[in-house]
Protein backbone atom coordinates (compact mmCIF):
# COMPACT_ATOMS: atom_id res chain seq x y z
CA UNK A 1 0.00 0.00 0.00
CA UNK A 2 1.11 3.46 -0.82
CA UNK A 3 2.96 5.21 2.16
CA UNK A 4 0.62 8.28 4.05
CA UNK A 5 2.26 11.46 3.77
CA UNK A 6 3.19 13.52 6.65
CA UNK A 7 1.13 16.52 5.95
CA UNK A 8 -2.14 16.05 4.54
CA UNK A 9 -3.47 17.66 1.46
CA UNK A 10 -5.86 20.63 2.06
CA UNK A 11 -9.58 19.69 1.92
CA UNK A 12 -11.45 21.81 -0.56
CA UNK A 13 -13.91 21.97 2.26
CA UNK A 14 -11.39 24.15 4.20
CA UNK A 15 -10.51 25.90 1.36
CA UNK A 16 -10.64 30.01 0.80
CA UNK A 17 -12.71 30.36 -1.72
CA UNK A 18 -9.77 31.81 -4.12
CA UNK A 19 -7.85 28.77 -3.61
CA UNK A 20 -10.75 26.55 -3.87
CA UNK A 21 -11.57 27.97 -7.26
CA UNK A 22 -7.14 27.40 -7.71
CA UNK A 23 -6.98 23.71 -7.61
CA UNK A 24 -10.03 23.42 -9.27
CA UNK A 25 -8.42 24.99 -12.39
CA UNK A 26 -4.95 23.02 -11.47
CA UNK A 27 -3.95 18.98 -12.51
CA UNK A 28 -4.79 16.85 -9.57
CA UNK A 29 -1.48 16.66 -7.87
CA UNK A 30 -0.42 15.93 -4.41
CA UNK A 31 2.06 18.64 -4.44
CA UNK A 32 -0.66 21.32 -5.05
CA UNK A 33 -3.39 20.18 -2.47
CA UNK A 34 0.11 20.25 -0.29
CA UNK A 35 1.07 23.46 -0.52
CA UNK A 36 -2.05 24.83 -0.58
CA UNK A 37 -2.53 24.49 2.79
CA UNK A 38 -0.64 27.59 3.27
CA UNK A 39 -3.44 29.56 2.01
CA UNK A 40 -2.47 32.99 2.39
CA UNK A 41 0.62 32.29 0.44
CA UNK A 42 -0.80 29.63 -2.28
CA UNK A 43 -2.47 31.92 -5.18
CA UNK A 44 0.36 34.29 -4.81
CA UNK A 45 3.06 31.00 -4.99
CA UNK A 46 1.19 30.05 -7.88
CA UNK A 47 1.94 32.74 -9.81
CA UNK A 48 5.38 32.89 -9.34
CA UNK A 49 6.00 29.06 -10.17
CA UNK A 50 3.87 30.13 -13.51
CA UNK A 51 6.43 33.15 -14.24
CA UNK A 52 9.62 30.70 -13.27
CA UNK A 53 8.11 28.43 -16.01
CA UNK A 54 7.50 31.12 -18.64
CA UNK A 55 9.75 30.63 -21.34
CA UNK A 56 10.25 34.25 -22.69
CA UNK A 57 12.32 35.06 -19.55
CA UNK A 58 14.82 31.49 -19.82
CA UNK A 59 15.75 28.89 -22.26
CA UNK A 60 13.08 26.18 -21.18
CA UNK A 61 15.29 23.58 -21.97
CA UNK A 62 17.92 24.86 -19.67
CA UNK A 63 15.49 25.52 -16.77
CA UNK A 64 14.33 21.98 -17.07
CA UNK A 65 18.11 21.13 -16.70
CA UNK A 66 18.27 23.22 -13.92
CA UNK A 67 15.25 21.77 -12.43
CA UNK A 68 16.11 18.15 -12.55
CA UNK A 69 19.54 18.76 -11.53
CA UNK A 70 18.09 20.48 -7.87
CA UNK A 71 15.89 17.14 -7.92
CA UNK A 72 18.70 14.74 -8.23
CA UNK A 73 20.51 16.76 -5.46
CA UNK A 74 17.45 16.51 -3.24
CA UNK A 75 16.90 13.36 -1.16
CA UNK A 76 13.24 12.46 -1.35
CA UNK A 77 12.57 14.62 -4.41
CA UNK A 78 11.62 11.76 -6.98
CA UNK A 79 8.40 13.41 -7.14
CA UNK A 80 9.45 16.77 -8.79
CA UNK A 81 12.05 14.67 -10.98
CA UNK A 82 8.99 12.25 -12.52
CA UNK A 83 7.06 15.35 -13.29
CA UNK A 84 9.60 17.21 -14.34
CA UNK A 85 11.09 14.95 -16.93
CA UNK A 86 8.25 14.76 -19.48
CA UNK A 87 8.54 18.70 -19.26
CA UNK A 88 12.01 18.63 -20.58
CA UNK A 89 10.97 16.45 -23.20
CA UNK A 90 7.97 18.12 -24.34
CA UNK A 91 9.64 21.42 -24.25
CA UNK A 92 12.30 19.80 -26.73
CA UNK A 93 15.12 18.26 -24.30
CA UNK A 94 15.73 14.57 -25.14
CA UNK A 95 15.90 10.89 -23.34
CA UNK A 96 19.87 11.18 -23.29
CA UNK A 97 19.97 14.41 -21.15
CA UNK A 98 17.57 12.74 -19.21
CA UNK A 99 19.76 9.75 -18.97
CA UNK A 100 23.30 12.22 -18.22
CA UNK A 101 21.26 13.89 -15.39
CA UNK A 102 20.30 10.59 -13.98
CA UNK A 103 23.38 8.94 -14.19
CA UNK A 104 25.51 12.38 -12.43
CA UNK A 105 27.59 12.52 -15.89
CA UNK A 106 27.60 16.35 -15.72
CA UNK A 107 30.33 16.16 -18.88
CA UNK A 108 27.89 14.30 -21.13
CA UNK A 109 27.76 15.80 -25.13
CA UNK A 110 24.15 15.31 -24.88
CA UNK A 111 23.66 18.39 -22.26
CA UNK A 112 25.49 20.62 -24.87
CA UNK A 113 28.01 23.45 -23.79
CA UNK A 114 25.26 25.51 -22.53
CA UNK A 115 23.71 22.67 -20.56
CA UNK A 116 26.66 21.64 -18.83
CA UNK A 117 27.40 25.11 -17.68
CA UNK A 118 23.85 25.91 -16.41
CA UNK A 119 24.05 22.38 -14.79
CA UNK A 120 27.08 23.11 -12.81
CA UNK A 121 26.19 26.55 -11.66
CA UNK A 122 23.07 25.19 -10.33
CA UNK A 123 24.72 22.04 -8.63
CA UNK A 124 27.05 24.61 -6.75
CA UNK A 125 24.38 27.07 -6.15
CA UNK A 126 22.18 24.34 -4.81
CA UNK A 127 25.40 22.65 -2.79
CA UNK A 128 27.33 25.89 -1.79
CA UNK A 129 25.04 28.86 -2.37
CA UNK A 130 26.93 30.40 -4.78
CA UNK A 131 28.89 29.34 -7.56
CA UNK A 132 32.76 29.41 -7.98
CA UNK A 133 34.56 32.59 -9.94
CA UNK A 134 35.51 30.32 -12.78
CA UNK A 135 31.94 29.16 -13.47
CA UNK A 136 30.52 32.66 -12.43
CA UNK A 137 32.75 33.96 -15.28
CA UNK A 138 31.36 31.35 -17.74
CA UNK A 139 27.97 31.96 -16.87
CA UNK A 140 28.49 36.03 -17.33
CA UNK A 141 29.96 35.81 -20.55
CA UNK A 142 27.08 33.49 -22.06
CA UNK A 143 24.09 34.96 -20.10
CA UNK A 144 22.42 38.46 -19.32
CA UNK A 145 22.23 39.62 -15.74
CA UNK A 146 18.37 39.25 -16.20
CA UNK A 147 19.24 35.63 -17.21
CA UNK A 148 21.06 34.67 -14.26
CA UNK A 149 18.98 36.26 -11.67
CA UNK A 150 16.25 34.39 -13.31
CA UNK A 151 17.67 31.25 -13.18
CA UNK A 152 18.38 32.12 -9.42
CA UNK A 153 14.86 32.62 -9.13
CA UNK A 154 14.04 28.96 -10.57
CA UNK A 155 16.66 27.25 -8.67
CA UNK A 156 15.27 28.28 -5.70
CA UNK A 157 11.32 27.99 -6.04
CA UNK A 158 12.33 24.23 -7.13
CA UNK A 159 14.77 23.77 -4.01
CA UNK A 160 11.59 25.35 -1.97
CA UNK A 161 9.34 22.88 -3.80
CA UNK A 162 11.60 19.67 -3.52
CA UNK A 163 11.85 20.22 0.38
CA UNK A 164 8.24 20.54 0.53
CA UNK A 165 8.11 17.03 -1.13
CA UNK A 166 10.76 15.62 0.89
CA UNK A 167 9.22 16.65 4.13
CA UNK A 168 5.69 16.08 3.12
CA UNK A 169 7.12 12.40 1.89
CA UNK A 170 5.18 12.63 -0.90
CA UNK A 171 4.78 9.70 -3.38
CA UNK A 172 3.80 10.09 -6.99
CA UNK A 173 0.67 10.01 -7.24
CA UNK A 174 0.30 11.19 -11.22
CA UNK A 175 2.60 12.00 -14.21
CA UNK A 176 1.32 15.11 -15.25
CA UNK A 177 4.00 17.50 -15.58
CA UNK A 178 3.10 18.19 -19.14
CA UNK A 179 -0.52 19.30 -18.35
CA UNK A 180 1.09 21.59 -15.63
CA UNK A 181 2.99 23.06 -18.09
CA UNK A 182 0.72 23.80 -20.47
CA UNK A 183 -1.78 25.33 -18.11
CA UNK A 184 0.91 27.61 -16.97
CA UNK A 185 1.45 28.66 -21.01
CA UNK A 186 -2.21 29.25 -21.23
CA UNK A 187 -2.40 31.14 -18.20
CA UNK A 188 0.56 33.11 -19.84
CA UNK A 189 -1.15 33.83 -22.76
CA UNK A 190 -3.86 34.85 -21.16
CA UNK A 191 -2.53 37.10 -18.59
CA UNK A 192 -0.45 39.12 -21.61
CA UNK A 193 -3.68 39.59 -22.92
CA UNK A 194 -5.72 40.85 -20.19
CA UNK A 195 -2.09 43.74 -19.49
CA UNK A 196 -2.28 44.36 -23.39
CA UNK A 197 -3.31 48.02 -24.54
CA UNK A 198 -6.46 48.53 -26.02
CA UNK A 199 -5.65 49.66 -29.42
CA UNK A 200 -5.72 53.30 -29.84
CA UNK A 201 -9.00 55.30 -31.28
CA UNK A 202 -8.70 58.34 -33.44
CA UNK A 203 -10.38 61.17 -32.93
CA UNK A 204 -13.55 61.38 -34.74
CA UNK A 205 -13.21 57.42 -35.86
CA UNK A 206 -16.52 55.43 -35.71
CA UNK A 207 -16.47 52.88 -32.63
CA UNK A 208 -15.59 49.27 -33.49
CA UNK A 209 -18.64 47.14 -33.08
CA UNK A 210 -18.73 44.38 -30.36
CA UNK A 211 -18.24 40.55 -31.05
CA UNK A 212 -20.34 38.63 -29.22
Amino acid sequence: MPGVARLPPLDPADAEPAVRAALERLPPLAVFATVANAQGSFVNWLRFGGDCLDARWFDPVLRELAILRVARLTPGAEYEWVQHVPILLAVGGTPEQVAALEADDLEADALGEDGRLVVRFTGQVVRDATPDDATFAAMSARFTPAEITQLLLVIGQYMMVARVMATAQLEVDAVLGADVLAGVERSSRARRQDAAPAPEQRPGAPAQPQRG
